[in-house]
């Protein structure tokens, strides 16, 4: 069976990463059709209907056209939410519902359609506490870990288990006093750090891995990309300048974990992160199913945009 039809790719406008993975499918004649689910119904238009083969019918935007019954994949990235500025505040939480679920429905349920991954998988895989006991399931080596609204329950666990990390469970943008977007960042604790603040909310605690270095692993499909990052922080993301990057082979029990991980969530797509100890050992710290990847092609020459590119163009299945 041949897959003619075009790739759904549903982002926001600023994504560099989708930008290289759309050029590489150009190059290669694959149609595309992107677009910002953020941009309906102002510039983006759908009308389907239900059939005894599924959905229906046209997603339109500015410049082209996709027939829903006939997509060949689906690359789902990291679209802007619903907005209706126009509409007083009830009207638009209702119109936002309407968008979500229509529209959200539509593209969550297309015939013969290859997701990557898919929404609502993503969706379910974003929760910290699922994706660790899904880990924990799998086979991967966890810290023990705490997640709490109890401040006494705190205190116990970072003196049994001390050094002990704060992770947020989710991490929202806020702005800072001059109006700069940041997030909450990972940090060590100590017990007199915990305060009756605690109670007001969930937190993780998580002990620290006396670390050597971290590894990023990319699951692309069938490809495992695997990358040593070294440095001197306590979380590489704060500040790239300081990594240095080293492709390395994973541990021969890694990469089954790394599937049975993926399959348990039904994602054909995972960024991992781990924390290599001093020993050797790698600590599963959490998979992103909609993870940053691309920046790691020209530092290790590891061919991922062309990995994404034939997955989404469903070169090697039938």
């Amino acid at each position: 069976m041949t897959h003619p039809g075009p790739v759904l790719v549903v982002t926001n406008l600023d994504d560099p990463t989708t930008d290289l993975v759309i050029d590489e499918l150009h190059g290669r004649g694959v149609p595309v059709v992107r677009f910002d689910s953020g941009d309906f119904p102002a510039t983006l238009s759908v009308a389907a209907t239900i059939t005894s083969d599924g959905i229906q019918g046209t997603l339109t935007t500015p410049s082209r056209t996709a027939d829903l019954g006939n997509v060949r994949s689906l690359y789902y990235r990291r679209p802007s939410g619903f907005a209706f500025p126009h509409l007083d505040q009830q009207m638009a939480r209702f119109a936002v519902a309407q968008a979500r679920y229509g529209l959200g429905g539509i593209i969550a349920s297309l015939p013969g359609c290859l997701y990557v991954n898919h929404p609502h998988r993503i969706g379910d895989a974003e929760f910290k506490p699922s994706g660790l006991a899904a880990a924990a399931a799998a086979g991967f080596q966890l810290p023990p870990t705490l997640i709490t609204s109890t401040p006494d329950t705190a205190r116990s666990f970072v003196k049994q288990h001390g050094p002990v990390i704060y992770k947020p469970l989710a991490a929202p943008l806020y702005q800072d006093a001059e109006g700069i977007s940041c997030t909450v960042k990972v940090d060590e604790v100590t017990a007199d750090d915990i305060d009756d603040e605690v109670a007001g909310t969930a937190h993780l605690f998580q002990q620290r891995v006396d670390k050597a270095a971290d590894a990023r692993v990319t699951v692309i499909g069938g490809h495992v990309f695997t990358v040593r990052i070294d440095s001197d922080l306590l979380d590489w993301r704060t500040d790239y300048t300081r990594l240095t990057y080293t492709t390395v082979t994973p541990p021969d029990d890694l990469t089954a974990a790394l599937y049975r991980y993926l399959a348990s969530f039904g994602l054909v797509f995972g960024a991992f992160d781990f924390a290599i100890d001093r020993e050797g050992t790698w600590w599963f710290l959490e998979c992103n199913p909609s993870g940053q990847w691309a920046w790691l092609e020209p530092e290790t020459g590891l061919p991922m945009i062309a990995a994404m590119a034939d997955l989404l163009e469903r070169k090697n299945t039938t």
